[in-house]
């Protein structure tokens, strides 16, 4: 039916109003804008609906004649009539005007909030988190004596499903979201092996302790991600137990290009940003950039009391075990000791000491893993975010910015070579080899200024990301409190159950009511 409407039979005002909404880089019109144009008709839903029934929006646009139509049909409905195609075939050639107001002010609705639609973040902390928990076990594989791989048990909550993974399927799964989400927060992985000629403390256990935790940080980071967590690449990764999973990976990554390719807005992207744009960037970098770095101080606090913790869990064994060695201590007493003595009978006594002290020891071991594994983990969870995003920064405008300069001086080039060729009358055949390559070359400048724009629409939206994450604070705080009163609870129930026997130890006197 649209099709039955020309160019030249539509009145002036049908051209007005599509000038008004129309996108800026081509004569399509957003959906989203359409439908707000739709809410100032004032008609009900259903016949709103009944109007939308005719429109071909598959793509998320309207042709210029399908907007034309729509406007046909909503002149109708305003005119108390059916808005069907049938009923337009009647006044095809002397089409109805629509009551919308001056198209000047229609203008308005592309500039109205679209950014809610695709430019804003509409999830939660909560609602990010909930996408789904992935855990990382580790399956060590036996090659001969020594361990020649290391091998993992990845299982998604969301997809209820285990796969296995080594190394290199997270090494190929990292590098296919580089490449698919060049312009969003792709995490870091940890290293494969320990950087040889480094003098380090980390046993090898430990490393392959912190690189297992690393991997399950970054699955998780990527897993809740509002754009990877939908995405085939993450889908596979999670899921695909067949014996090929990079092949697979590098076969899914190809078939669908990278996310400027796919995003049916990226080539819109300008129109949703904020004219101040630049600035916003440059403060919302300054302020994540000092959280970040609190952040780490916060982590490096908060490993030096996990590590208190074991120092303290080792401490207390060794002050049980130095009782036990007294009391096992079956040497009999010189005849100078006192007859009063009662050292013997106290000797004895400290050795069933030591069962206390090593469960004052395992509850402060307990302690320890608590705050590593609810404190010390969430702070790591959210550095690995915002270091991300300082790499995502690095890549803009190392990446993006700097190729699109490389065009322009190159383009710049050619258009001196251009003029230099003409002045001198050369060949026209070179000349006109020149001109193709110019006309290249401004196509691959439009195209870099669009990936331009598209990145700086990336961008913006990962910083809500970051600001999004920021309310992880109070769960580490909560985490922080509840691994502190528990721990001193727990500990503080076996000190009270090692007072009274102290009592009975010391015949009452159990060294707490006078001092030395």
């Amino acid at each position: 039916m649209a099709g039955e409407i020309s160019e030249g039979s539509v009145p002036a005002y049908y051209r007005e109003v599509h000038e008004a909404i129309r996108c800026r880089t081509d004569e399509r019109v957003q959906v989203e804008v359409f439908q707000r144009l739709l809410q100032r008709t004032d008609l009900s839903k259903v016949v709103l609906n009944q109007i939308a029934e005719h429109l071909d929006s598959s793509d998320g646009f309207l042709s210029k004649l399908s907007l034309y139509k729509a406007l046909a049909l909503i002149a109708l409905a305003q005119q108390g009539k059916q808005p069907s195609p049938k009923l337009l075939e009647n006044c095809i050639l002397e089409l109805p005007k629509p009551q919308l107001g001056e198209p000047r002010d229609l203008s308005t609705l592309r500039m109205q909030p679209a950014q809610d639609d695709v430019l804003t973040l509409s999830q939660t902390l909560d609602e990010l988190l909930g996408k789904d928990t992935v855990q990382v076990e580790l399956i060590p594989e036996k090659k001969g004596l020594f361990l020649k791989h290391v091998e993992y048990q990845v299982t998604s909550q969301r997809y209820k499903i285990s796969v296995y993974r080594r190394y290199s399927d997270f090494d190929v799964f990292h590098e296919v979201l580089l490449q698919r989400f060049a312009y969003r927060v792709v995490p870091a992985l940890p290293p494969k092996r320990m950087l040889k000629g480094v003098l380090t403390s980390l046993s090898e256990r430990e490393f392959i302790e912190g690189r297992r935790r690393g991997l399950g940080r970054f699955l998780n980071l990527v897993a809740r991600h509002p754009f990877f967590s939908e995405d085939e690449l993450v889908k596979t990764f999670l899921t695909f137990s067949g014996s090929d999973v990079q092949s697979r990976l590098r076969d899914t990554c190809k078939k669908t290009g990278d996310e400027f390719m796919i995003n049916r807005i990226a080539t819109q992207a300008k129109e949703y940003l904020p004219a101040d744009i630049q600035a916003q960037f440059s403060t919302s970098r300054e302020m994540i950039r000092n959280i970040h770095n609190s952040f780490q101080r916060l982590r490096d606090r908060a490993e030096k009391m996990v590590e208190r913790s074991k120092d303290n869990a080792s401490d207390l064994l060794m002050f049980g075990k130095e009782l036990s060695t007294l009391g096992s201590d079956a040497s009999p007493l010189p005849s100078l000791a006192s007859s009063q003595s009662t050292w013997g009978t106290l000797r004895q006594s400290l050795k069933s000491l030591s069962v206390e002290f090593a469960v004052l020891s395992d509850k402060a071991a307990q302690q320890g893993r608590r705050e590593e594994d609810d404190v010390v983990e969430k702070l790591n969870l959210f550095l690995d975010l915002l270091q991300s995003y300082r790499d995502l920064c690095e890549r803009h405008e190392k990446g993006v910015l700097h190729e699109h300069q490389k065009a322009l001086h190159k383009y710049s080039v050619m258009k001196r070579q251009m003029m230099s060729a003409t002045v001198q009358h050369k060949e026209q055949a070179s000349v006109e080899q020149l001109e193709s390559r110019i006309v290249q070359q401004e196509n691959a400048i439009q195209t870099m200024e669009l990936r331009n724009y598209f990145s700086l629409f990336c961008l913006h939206q990962e910083t809500q990301l970051i600001f999004t994450y920021l309310p992880i604070t109070s769960h580490i705080l909560g985490s922080f409190v509840n691994s502190q009163v528990q721990g001193h609870r727990e500990m503080g129930e076996v000190w009270s159950e090692l007072q009274p026997k102290l009592g009975c130890l010391f015949s009452g006197n159990n060294g707490l009511k006078h001092s030395i």
